[in-house]
Parts: C-alpha cells; structure tokens; sequence
C-alpha cells in the first residue's frame, strides 16, 4: 500500500493523538479495524485525571493512584503521569479543547479512589466523544495523514527483532494489504470485549495484544482485567451501556433489593471505593440476593442537576424506559484490560521500532487496578513521548521484502463467530470477576483444546481465531499462577493479598510465563525519567 514514516493502528485517543504529534514529521497511515468513532476512548464517559486545581497537586495524584494500584504500580512511571499530565492538558487547550467549566474556571469532578476533585469533563458524560472528535477534526484536515478505515491488522512485518510494517485486511475488496513504515504505533486498545457482558465495542478483543506476543514482545499482568462496577443491566441482553463513575462521584448511592446502601460497610470511601472492590462487592451482593443487577439511585440528588450533567446517560436510560433521576439497575462488565505489552516510557517495546501507547500497554502504571480516568492521561503523555523518541531513532535505511501469503474462506467466518461467542462465555465464566483453580483449569482446558484443533494455514478467520484464542490464553495463565486475590483480580480460593505475589507476571512466546519484582528488572532498563520532555 505504500510507505510511511509512521503508521498507527487503532483510532483511540493514543492513535489520533499520536497521528496528530506525528504528522508534524512526516507521512502518517492510520489504520483502523472499524471506523474513527469506534473506540472505548469514543465511548469514555467519566473524563480525565489531571492536576489543575490550586488545592491539588501531582504527589496526590501519584499518592492516588499508587494506592488504587495495590502494591503494583512501578513509582518513577506513575511521577512521568502526575507530573507531565497537566502539560498535555494544557497544550490541548491552547490547540482549542474545551473542557468545562465552572465560574470562569476548569470544573472537576470527583471518582472513586481519588481524594481530590482533579478529573476534567468535556460535554458533561460525553468527555471521550469531545475529545475524540477534537483530535478527528485535526486528524482529518492534516495533509500528512492518510486514513485507513475498515482494515484489519492480521500481522507486524518484522525480521531479526525489528518492526518494518503492518500486514492488513481489506474487508472491502478481500485481500491483503502491506504498510511500510518507519516507526510502527500500536495503539488498537485492550481485549475487555473477550467478555460476554462488556462496555467495550464489539472490535475490542485484544488483537493487538496476540500480533506482540507473536512478534516476540513481552506481555504483561493480564490476569488483571477491570470490571465496571455500574454497566446499565438490560434484561435479555449482554449489550453493557456504561453508567460512568462520576454519577457515583455525584453522590449516587448503590442499593440492594431492600433498599439498603451495601458500600457503607465495605470501604470508608463506600460508593466511591477503587473500581475493583465495588465491582466484587456488587456481583456478591447480586449472588446473595438471587438478582442479576443492584440499584443505582439518584432519588435524593437534584432532578435538573443530575439532566444537566449527565445528558448522554440520561437520554439513553430514557430510550430504555429507565429514568436517571430516580433509581436504575446496574451490574458489572468487563471494561479495561489493565495489563498488556510492556514498553518503556517513551512506549518502546523489545522489538526495534515497534511503540505502543493507550490500554494496550503495560508501562506500570496501572498496577492491578486502574485508577478512574487515568487511562485517557496515559494515552496523551505516553504517545507525546513516543512520538519525541522516533526522532531520536532517524529513518529505516531498507526495508526487507516481504511477501503477500493471507486469504479468506468466507464458510470459515461463521466458525470464528461461534468460536467467539464461546470463548465469550468461558471468559465470563471461568475467568471473570471471582476465579478459582478449578474454574481457570477448565477454561485453560477449553482453550488448549481449540488451540489444537487449529491448522496452520494462512487463511484470515484461522488467524482471527488463533489471536482470540491466544489472548483468552494470556489472561487465564497468569491468573492461575497467581494465588492471591489482589486488584482486578480475585481467587475465592486464595482471597487475600500475599506479599510473595509483589510482582508482575511476564509472558513471552519463548519463554513462558515468569515474573519480575516491581521497580526492580522492568526498570533495570535503560530508561530516562524526564518531566520536561518537550518536541514542537
């Protein structure tokens, strides 16, 4: 298809950030599965985290979200976040982001598990939308970026541990495309819509996860998948419209059945405890009152508040036939994939000129559990300081030749789509909020058998069904190994922190599944700590 200096695949926020950074240096291919308003950061609700507020300061946030992180985040990542976050935001600003506001001022809002008001709303519940579309219309008007919308990456072009470029899939005209570039971004997202009950886009099943395990790249902390506490509950459906955090931020309350408020007596910070430990005392509280949801309430908060906030939501309950302002069922989906394939910090993987930024990296500074709204402030500072690292890295000087070798059974296509509402199922099942050794040793089972059953060809849905099957591998390993409940992930066998599980868990194609100690072999990288890593 041609040559770039960069090509990104995937149209979150990391992606059409990056692609925006980029273009000011080169050419730019953007590469997306689906189209550009397809993606979880279209889709975010709850806004970002990020230092602005005279009241707060970055060592409270890092403070935050070491916490939220048990025991997991590597520190001199999370001070990078905290402390460069605020930068992004502000340059954004000055490029004409408008963020809300309140008495002339940036208004901030509260999640669970942070102790300050820092988290910034754009649209009121439509932050992701607003951004999104912010960076859409740059993305689309820059002369140096060519969209390619509807193609699927099915490979990484690489030799001797170097990334050359991207094999895609043409939906349209059925064939395989070749992206030459220069510096490669994967920026495709986390696999959350593995899951049966997700709030993720149907796309998001961790493609870009199997293509760096395949090429060689580490993989990292998978067992930690974060389940929104409060996804709309729809009758005869799996569909999970996410009720975003910051309605609990409001001051919504979570009642049983009987109309009690269950958080007041799990975390002092009850309603707006970290997203794990009210994702699992909801499903408890779903298993204790025979009832597949809780409820929402907002009875007691301002009916023409709670409109004026939360428009989006309040509309889409209406379409339901659910009215926000009074009391609406909610249960837990899966929603992000906490870890991923580790890069640096300027989102260097180990394979040469291959970067990933967003929720498809794991840089450390999630730990086991996701902070609220932290994630769309690691898409802006990790992608800026890739974007500065590929000038330091210079051009390819040839590009090996590589050959055209994928295509297409159509009657393959419904076998995929069966294998993927099984794999969906078993997800849930046997690897969703509460696990045990039994439970993952059957789904394990399960997936090695498909595995298996799998030939070798080069067909598109053969590839499709390896990728899934390989990503629903790298989430249950680790959680098997783990024996331990901590963060996004909890054993019913094993329900407590240990602290001989202090690490990271690490899977590589050639190696296994092994673990490293936090802050110790992932920084024993050459890696640089710098808060004023500024391009122009």
């Amino acid at each position: 298809m041609g040559q770039f200096d960069y090509i990104i695949v995937g149209s979150g926020l990391a992606g059409l950030y990056s692609a925006y950074k980029a273009a000011k240096h080169g050419r730019v291919a953007l590469v997306t599965k689906s189209s550009l308003r397809e993606s979880n950061s279209y889709f975010a609700q709850g806004g970002i985290a990020a230092v602005t507020g005279e009241e707060d300061d970055p060592s409270l946030h890092f403070q935050d979200t070491m916490i939220a992180g048990r025991g997991l985040c590597e520190a001199p990542i999370v001070n990078i976040l905290v402390n460069e976050g605020p930068v992004r935001i502000q340059e954004l600003i000055r490029d004409g982001m408008v963020f809300d506001t309140e008495n002339g001022a940036l208004s901030l809002g509260l999640e669970g598990g942070h102790h300050r008001n820092r988290i910034l709303h754009a649209g009121g519940d439509s932050t992701g939308r607003m951004i999104t579309e912010f960076l859409i219309g740059k993305v689309e008007k820059e002369k140096h970026i060519q969209i390619f919308e509807n193609l699927s990456v099915i490979d990484l072009l690489v030799e001797n541990k170097c990334c050359y470029g991207v094999r895609a899939w043409c939906e349209k005209e059925e064939r395989e495309e070749l992206f030459y570039g220069h510096h490669v971004f994967l920026t495709s997202g986390g696999a959350s819509a593995i899951y049966s009950r997700t709030t993720n886009p149907e796309t998001t099943i961790g493609d870009g996860i199997a293509l760096g395990y395949k090429a060689g790249c580490r993989i990292m902390d998978m067992e930690f998948v974060q389940f929104h506490p409060s996804a709309l509950y729809l009758e005869n459906t799996s569909n999970a419209f996410l009720i975003s955090e910051a309605v609990r931020g409001e001051g919504a309350h979570l009642l049983n059945h009987s109309g009690e408020r269950f958080m007041v007596a799990k975390h002092e910070l009850a309603e707006l405890a970290p997203r794990d430990i009210v994702a699992r005392s909801i499903f408890k509280q779903m298993l204790r009152d025979k009832k597949p949801y809780v409820y929402l309430s907002l009875q007691h908060l301002s009916q023409q508040k709670i409109q004026e906030r939360f428009p989006t939501i309040y509309r889409r309950c209406k379409e339901y036939g659910l009215d926000l302002t009074d009391k609406i069922p909610v249960a837990p989906a899966a929603h992000y994939t906490v870890g991923g394939i580790v890069t640096d910090t300027f989102g260097k993987t180990d394979v040469e000129r291959l970067y990933v930024c967003g929720e498809l990296a794991a840089t450390g500074i999630m730990g086991a559990n996701r902070l609220a709204s932290n994630s769309l402030l690691e898409c802006l500072v990790f992608a800026h300081r890739a974007i500065a690292d590929t000038l330091n890295m210079g051009k390819q000087h040839t590009f090996p030749n590589f050959t055209m070798c994928y295509y297409k059974d159509s009657e393959k296509m419904k076998h995929f789509c069966d294998l993927k509402a099984e794999i969906a199922d078993v997800m849930n099942y046997h690897s969703g909020i509460i696990r045990s050794e039994s439970l993952l040793k059957e789904g394990l089972s399960f997936i090695a058998d498909k595995l298996e059953k799998l030939s070798d060809e080069m067909e598109y849905y053969n590839e499709a069904s390896r990728k899934l099957l390989t990503v629903a591998s790298l989430i249950m390993k680790p959680a098997m190994f783990r024996k331990e409940s901590r963060g996004g992930h909890y054993r019913e066998d094993f329900p407590t922190e240990k602290d001989e599980y202090t690490v990271h868990s690490i899977q590589q194609i050639d190696r296994g599944l092994t673990s490293s100690d936090v802050q110790q072999d992932i920084l024993k990288q050459n890696l640089l700590f710098k808060y004023d890593y500024t391009i122009h």
